[in-house]
């Protein structure tokens, strides 16, 4: 990723030094992802499940609830108890080192409540709420996760206005015509890949604010200006392996540190 040195100010360079267990954990994430092949056993399979708060009445606006997601996911990955001697540790670094893979499932009410005990981060953007667990086998699921949908239910495209220019943003790829589990798991990838590629002051600082994130489609020239942005080092591009509702290599999001 390109210095965003240039940008605001030079407020990276202006940030106060991280205490050093965020410095390791951050780290850990900015050494990137393992490609381990995929066991023998399908249900060894190692994902990490990203539960979506959907209830039946007044579901949340689709981008709120990806940006929760999306905060979700990278709290979790900076969390302390995935750090030295954390009890997450183990499960994290086995799933980081192999593919990367995330499973949606929604949840309402009791379900909902059930899963808030599984151990995970939760995180809420704008009265949208979105779980991640710890991962594991995917054969080896907590029953309260296990019983979930993973489809079924999808969120119509909103317009949330403008973006906070002072957080990153998470484009979508909108012509790739994603659901909204799809949706969730790429910008989990893409929240994850823009914390390890931020210097590590800019990543404490973005933790500082809750990880707070807006979640946007693009389309047309909005998403080729992106897609050009990513290619000079703006900002970061989640490239899809295609296991599903995408084609192997399409791009399906656009992370920028700031609004450009």
């Amino acid at each position: 990723m390109r210095s965003t040195a240039g940008c605001a100010g030079c407020r990276w360079s202006l940030l106060p030094v991280p205490d050093p267990g965020f410095a390791v954990r951050h780290a850990e994430l900015a050494a990137g992802y393992g490609s381990a092949p995929d066991p023998a056993d399908p249900a060894q399979v190692l994902a990490m499940p990203v539960v979506l708060h959907l209830p039946k009445s007044d579901p949340p606006p689709r981008s709120a609830l990806l940006a929760a997601a999306a905060t979700a996911v990278v709290g979790f990955c900076l969390d302390e108890r995935v750090g030295p001697g954390g009890p997450w540790r183990e499960s994290f670094l086995s799933w980081k080192q192999a593919r990367i893979r995330k499973v949606a499932r929604r949840a309402r009410g009791a379900h909902w409540t059930a899963v808030e005990e599984c151990p995970g981060v939760s995180a809420t953007h704008a009265g949208a709420t979105a779980r991640a667990l710890v991962p594991g086998p995917v054969g080896e699921l907590d029953a309260r996760v296990r019983r979930l949908q993973i489809g079924g239910t999808d969120l119509p495209a909103d317009r949330p206005g403008l973006a906070d220019p002072a957080l990153p943003t998470l484009w979508v790829n909108g012509a790739l015509g994603m659901t909204v589990g799809k949706a969730a798991a790429q910008v989990g990838h893409a929240s994850m890949l823009l914390a390890g590629a931020l210097p590590v002051a800019a990543a404490a600082a973005w933790a500082d604010a809750g990880y707070g994130c807006a979640v946007r489609d693009a389309t047309g020239d909005r998403w080729t200006g992106l897609l050009a942005e990513a290619a000079r080092g703006g900002g970061v591009a989640v490239r899809d392996a295609g296991f599903t509702e995408v084609v192997p290599g399409s791009v399906t999001v656009v992370a920028i540190p700031l609004d450009i």
